[in-house]
């Protein structure tokens, strides 16, 4: 699988990097609101199968940690880009940290184009105010992240300079990504977490709640195969939702849930978990996604067997799902979350002949004759699997309709006693035939 080039858009806050990776991936992928500084994490799109974008937060004067970790993406950002992007609200004169940022981007060697966004605008300064971060006009491009102006122009550039970069001679050969959600409340230590698996901090860490707000993304080889882990925005009951960015962060989470192949639900073992927990495990299986739960912070408490027995009595509904506990703090048990992942993902690829299924459901018509009313009884007489990931089977027979969820729950048991299906929700549909 060929490494795709990086690009990356650096700048101050509010100087619209967040609209423009938008409109070049042509999607809402980071958050875009007026509030500066919305942006805390890196944000990151794969643009047309060609390049990857990230777009970095703000830069600001490191007043605390927070923004000196903010400030050190930003550098690391530099270091691993091919490209670099630096971004300027066309309307503002350039100021001593504009002048700072591109200093650091020319620094790195390597090529940096200079972005006047919001050139759409009447009050657009003139190139030659610019002149003074030492860019040149050659590689000046004027665009409006709001109409495009400009934004076809930019891409041929970017897209000229990775066909040089390529030579023409890496393969296109794509291989299937595993997609790990890591999905909680906030400060479970979702962001901890991302960070060991990615052995470097890609996510602002902070003992603020709520510190990552777009989702945050990493891709790393395990075993031969390339999985991308996301790092989503801590959900909270919705009547304490906030109004603006973190309405806008819940709707990524569940857009993390739908897009990734295996959501890590993750549950802080120094708290007692909620019944948000169940409803974010709820979710995650209505989406059919794998499932694993994640019991974080392991190392701060002294009895994890307590916990592990109020889980399952909790969690009754999700039997299949492997618990994995976690200590991101020395590390206990982190890589083996992508030795679960990798499992659960063949698992949920797996595909049972029809003439074994029909034998589980003849066995359990026999053991445990579904219950009917008066003068009807239900009667399953076969059954097919006709897709994975979830699997998902159709029973056929007559007056199924009048079957009681206990014997669905029944079935899906009889089911798993032969094939386990871990960390996989099993979908059924019940076809009545005359």
């Amino acid at each position: 699988m060929r490494k795709l080039p990086i690009v990356a858009l650096i700048g101050q806050t509010n100087a619209g990097k967040s609209s423009l990776l938008n409109r070049l991936a042509r999607k809402n992928i980071a958050i875009v609101a007026r509030e500066e500084g919305t942006t805390r994490d890196n944000v990151v799109a794969t643009i047309d199968d060609s390049f990857v974008l990230i777009d970095t937060a703000g830069l600001k004067d490191p007043s605390d940690d927070f923004e000196a970790s903010i400030q050190e993406q930003i550098e690391d950002a530099i270091e691993s880009a091919d490209m670099i992007l630096v971004t300027l609200d066309s309307s503002k004169y350039p100021d001593l940290r504009d002048k700072d940022i591109a200093k650091k981007a020319l620094k790195s060697k390597k090529p940096v184009l200079l972005l006047l966004n919001k050139s759409d605008l009447g009050e657009s300064l003139p190139d030659e105010e610019f002149l003074s971060l030492g860019i040149k006009p050659a590689e000046t491009f004027r665009v409006s992240a709001t109409t495009g102006q400009g934004v076809n122009g930019l891409k041929d550039r970017i897209f000229s300079f990775v066909r040089r970069l390529e030579s023409g001679t890496l393969s296109k050969e794509k291989i299937p990504i595993l997609k790990l959600a890591l999905i909680g409340r906030p400060n479970v230590g979702k962001s901890s977490l991302f960070n060991s698996l990615a052995k470097k901090q890609q996510a602002v860490v902070s003992s603020k709640q709520g510190t990552t707000r777009d989702v945050n993304r990493v891709s790393i080889k395990y075993d031969g195969r390339e999985l991308e882990i996301l790092d989503t925005a801590g959900l909270r009951k919705p009547g304490k939702r906030e109004v603006g960015i973190e309405k806008f962060s819940a709707i990524r989470t569940l857009a993390a849930i739908e897009e990734a192949d295996i959501a890590g639900l993750l549950i802080d073992a120094t708290e007692p978990h909620s019944k948000l927990d169940q409803a974010l495990a709820g979710q995650i299986i209505e989406a059919g996604k794998g499932i694993l739960i994640i019991l974080t912070k392991a190392d701060l408490v002294e009895d994890t067997d307590a916990i592990l027995d109020e889980l399952e009595r909790d969690f009754n509904f999700l039997p299949y799902a492997p618990v994995l506990i976690t200590s991101s703090e020395t590390g206990k048990n982190v890589t083996k979350l992508f030795e679960l992942a990798t499992e659960i993902d063949a698992t949920r690829k797996t595909e049972i002949k029809t003439s074994e299924l029909n034998k589980i459901l003849n066995e359990a018509v026999i053991s445990h004759p579904p219950a009917g009313l008066k003068n009807t009884r239900p009667k399953p007489k076969y059954i097919v699997q006709t897709d994975t990931c979830p699997p998902w089977f159709v029973v056929h027979g007559h007056d199924l309709g009048l079957l009681h969820w206990s014997w669905k729950r029944f079935l899906e048991r009889k089911i798993r006693e032969k094939y386990p299906f871990v960390g996989t929700p099993i979908k059924f549909s019940f076809v009545s035939e005359k």
